[in-house]
């Protein structure tokens, strides 16, 4: 085979290889993400979803009074965050390629906007664990299971001093 048609075979090869990876990425991007279930909802999420995102998106789009969340899977990156109370801010640390043997978090709203409080274990390849509130949290290779369930009472969030933390409001019922 001459120079000029290996070349036109290989050009060829890596564009038909091309086609193929985008086709797979754009089957993937369309997969469902969530379904609706007895007590509210469950998600699965991809490698590259952010986490965060996804649970404030669903809750925008099906309207959630409020509810509570649990979860598991793969993390390609998770960042926690511990309360500085003197400093009245969170101090970050992240950690990638760990699985999150544990979410859990509470959908409340603050004004217009969903708010999530979420916290989290973590664990890395040496069985270590790691957890804390959590501030980031993308799904890494193969997917997170987050289950949703819902409560019928809309909740808000507030930001309450002197600690500046963004506290879960109780209406009081008589």
């Amino acid at each position: 085979m001459n120079f000029q048609i290996k070349k036109i075979i290989a050009s060829f090869l890596v564009l038909f290889g091309l086609t193929i990876a985008q086709a797979q990425q754009k089957d993937s991007a369309s997969k469902c993400r969530y379904i609706k279930t007895s007590t509210g909802y469950l998600m699965v999420l991809r490698e590259g979803d952010n986490v965060i995102e996804s649970i404030e998106k669903l809750v925008k789009e099906e309207k959630l009074s409020s509810g509570n969340f649990t979860g598991i899977g793969f993390a390609q990156e998770v960042t926690f965050g511990f309360y500085d109370f003197n400093l009245k801010k969170f101090n970050p640390k992240t950690f990638n390629k760990v699985e999150m043997g544990s979410i859990t978090g509470s959908i409340a709203w603050n004004g217009e906007k969903p708010s999530l409080h979420i916290h989290g274990v973590a664990t890395d390849d040496q069985f270590n664990a790691f957890g804390g509130h959590i501030l980031a949290l993308k799904v890494g290779t193969g997917s997170m299971e987050v289950y949703i369930t819902l409560n019928n009472e809309k909740l808000e969030r507030k930001i309450e001093q002197p600690l500046n933390a963004n506290v879960l409001q109780l209406p009081c019922i008589k």
